[in-house]
């Protein structure tokens, strides 16, 4: 049975929708492909797929939803206008990020703002089973780790969400950026060192903020 969706149309009539049919039946590749082959409409299939993971991603940067929406907007108006760029060599989601990771740096040029984890979500969840102290404790040390996170520069920082809040494999990153894997693995391993350096100097009391 097919599925129809309404979907945001990424073209001249952009706050326009349009539905499609059959939206499963491509792959990221082959929309990208007719996008570029001229048919524009096909991005909305995309926006719908990946604006969720983007929103994701530009809001552990900046914590502000409407910035953040307004940065996935960007980048998709940015895939629109450098469409004949794009080839299927390589995964979307890579050239997606590249783009994204673009955007971001385009925009956020001047001292980034404290990183919001989501893992404050898994709290919010868990049920109240233990003593005040060890809830206390708890919080003490996500209060640590968001500011270890927050002292991380932009790219160390960029590096950690893509990594370990956006799930991308490092060969996948290390084509957003156009480096070897092993590059960014020795980057990873460096920015974890570097955030458990700083983790552990907070805990010990020294610019811990509360």
């Amino acid at each position: 049975m097919n599925r129809r969706y309404n979907l945001l149309r990424i073209d001249d009539s952009w706050n326009q929708t349009v539905q499609y049919e059959d939206v499963d039946i491509y792959s990221d590749n082959q929309l990208m492909l007719k996008v570029k082959s001229g048919d524009v409409g096909k991005l909305g299939m995309l926006y719908e797929r990946y604006k969720k993971k983007l929103f994701g991603f530009f809001y552990k940067m900046n914590k502000d939803p409407a910035i953040s929406e307004d940065l996935v907007q960007t980048v998709f108006i940015k895939m629109l206008n450098s469409r004949h760029t794009y080839n299927d060599s390589g995964k979307f989601s890579s050239w997606m990020y590249r783009i994204a990771t673009n955007v971001n740096a385009d925009h956020y040029r001047k001292p980034a703002m404290l990183l919001e984890e989501d893992i404050n979500q898994s709290e919010k969840k868990a049920p109240c089973t233990a003593s005040n102290e060890e809830i206390l404790g708890k919080q003490e040390t996500m209060n640590l780790l968001k500011q270890a996170i927050g002292r991380l520069d932009p790219a160390k920082r960029e590096l950690l969400i893509l990594s370990r809040f956006q799930k991308l494999k490092y060969k996948e990153i290390a084509d957003i950026f156009n480096t070897s894997e092993s590059a960014v693995k020795m980057k990873a391993s460096r920015v974890i060192a570097e955030l458990t350096e700083t983790y552990l100097k907070l805990e010990g009391g020294d610019g811990y903020e509360s």
